[in-house]
């Protein structure tokens, strides 16, 4: 639905050049800020854990819901007004549920800044993009930090919602980046959000469970091109994946520590609390901020790998539709 080769490629192309400027209002700001109005309208009317779970499912049904009908109405629209102008829409909507550009500058910023011996500054730059406290960390934990955040959201933020765009369309991949939004500002485990969040939370985790496995199989791939071994990623994500605590992260972030040699997960601090993740991957070598240089180049090389994939199965459907048409 509303997806061809053209859209698909252009919307990745979009990304690329443009990545997410500020002065362009993104549906992502627009989801965010009416998820937190929702929350603001239904939490005094929920003081019971079983009126949380309730009022919780039903703002996520209205934001998951109205991001995919807003954006299905949008493009039908436009399809009705100019066909060129609902392909430049589709292009548009499609591309601001992806970042690519925007996973790869933060982590190659924060390398820079550790290169260059500011750790200070990388620390807080590192604290905008993990949920771990970040203002101690040494350069090998802020690098660690970093590999983990690149590895998992090479899903979330680039496979995932092309994924769901394939499936059907800007449409859906809108809707996906609503659902992704909606667990990361709502569900956690805290006393807060236990029950309120929960709903986000579990439809977070389904709907990322095929894009996260097959972004971990992506990633082994792209360390069979790159020459940093498929087998060994691939024994790592098959041994370790499921010792993350998500149902779905560890398959991204086992994938590239095998590929890179190196170990993910140990001790964190989350609002001065100690939380230890098992480890993930064997300690071949110690992380440094090169490391942080071979996740992006792992998860762009494993984009590129789905993108020719898809593009490939979406000219021969184009074809082939031609072709019968013609029959």
């Amino acid at each position: 639905m509303f997806l061809n080769l053209p859209i698909f490629l252009g919307a990745i192309a979009l990304d690329l050049v443009i990545g997410d400027p500020r002065w362009i209002p993104h549906p992502t700001r627009m989801i965010g800020w009416l998820i937190a109005r929702l929350e603001d309208l239904f939490r005094p009317m929920a003081v019971t854990p079983r009126g949380q779970l309730i009022a919780g499912a039903t703002l996520v049904t209205l934001v998951a819901g109205s991001s995919w009908l807003l954006t299905y109405l949008m493009l039908v629209l436009a399809i009705r007004w100019a066909p060129v102008a609902g392909v430049c829409l589709g292009i548009w909507l499609f591309s601001t549920t992806v970042a690519w550009r925007g996973l790869a500058e933060a982590g190659l910023e924060i390398y820079r800044l550790l290169k260059n011996d500011k750790l200070a500054e990388a620390r807080r730059q590192t604290g905008l993009i993990v949920g771990r406290d970040t203002g101690e960390l040494p350069p090998g934990e802020v690098a660690r930090a970093v590999v983990e955040t690149v590895a998992e959201n090479a899903s979330d933020a680039i496979i995932a919602p092309l994924f769901w765009g394939l499936v059907g369309g800007a449409p859906l991949a809108m809707a996906y980046r609503a659902i992704n939004t909606l667990d990361s500002m709502l569900g956690y485990r805290s006393e807060q959000y236990l029950y309120f969040g929960r709903a986000a939370a579990r439809l977070d985790d389904l709907a990322n469970y095929l894009p996260a496995r097959l972004t971990g199989l992506l990633i082994c791939l792209a360390a069979a091109v790159t020459g940093t071994g498929f087998f060994r990623a691939w024994t790592t994500m098959r041994r370790d994946a499921r010792s993350h605590p998500s149902p779905n992260s560890g398959f991204p972030e086992a994938a590239a520590a095998g590929s890179m040699g190196v170990r993910l997960g140990g001790l964190n601090y989350y609002r001065g609390i100690a939380s230890f993740r098992p480890y993930i991957g064997e300690l071949c070598e110690e992380i440094t901020p090169g490391h942080i240089v071979k996740s992006v180049k792992l998860i762009s090389v494993a984009t590129l790998l789905f993108t020719a994939t898809v593009s490939v199965i979406l000219w021969f459907l184009t074809e082939l539709s031609v072709w019968g048409g013609s029959n």
